[in-house]
């Protein structure tokens, strides 16, 4: 007998188990399918329980109750925002900043973050709603810059996430040297 055969209970619980992982990826899928279909088509993934893409102004009494970590924003309530003076923060690189950027957004590199804090919160007041972007979905700089931007007390902070490959497929408006 070779030993590389299997005995006809193991091949059966083998074609067992991986029946049971066809059918549970398919179930899995079917049930998220919105969310994976957003994901792909790059759509920003909404949270549950947040409603309003414009943030509540931190007071003494919600301050307690402000999140911890910024809430992502699509392109549409992005227009809303900017409409209502949103500062526009790109986590990118200063060079990549510097060949192309959304138009009228500040540069604050999240890998410098330390060597540009305290020239940011000179500039920008820590009651002003900040968007963070960066690269895209797949980019977490923004993410992280717009956590660590809620420590050092900005409370109305937001990620865009689609970023600017989101922002140039819409056809908007970017300022820089490659422009």
């Amino acid at each position: 007998m070779n030993s590389l055969s299997l005995s006809p209970a193991l091949r059966r619980i083998i074609l067992e188990a991986f029946i049971l992982c066809v059918l549970s990826v398919a179930v899995g899928l079917s049930l998220n399918f919105k969310l994976i279909f957003n994901a792909f088509s790059g759509k920003a993934i909404s949270v549950p329980g947040y409603t309003s893409p414009v943030p509540e102004k931190a007071t003494a009494e919600n301050l307690e109750t402000s999140p911890s970590f910024p809430m992502p924003v699509s392109l549409d309530e992005l227009d809303e925002l900017l409409a209502l003076d949103a500062v526009l923060i790109d986590a990118r690189s200063a060079l990549s900043f510097q060949q192309e950027h959304l138009a009228g957004a500040l540069s604050l590199p999240f890998a410098d973050l330390n060597s540009h804090l305290v020239a940011f919160k000179q500039q920008v007041s820590s009651d002003q709603t900040l968007i963070t972007y960066c690269s895209g979905y797949g980019c977490s700089d923004s993410f992280e810059l717009g956590e660590r931007l809620l420590k050092e007390g900005y409370a109305d902070v937001l990620v865009y996430e689609g970023g600017l490959p989101e922002w140039k497929s819409a056809g908007r408006p970017l300022e820089g040297a490659g422009q």
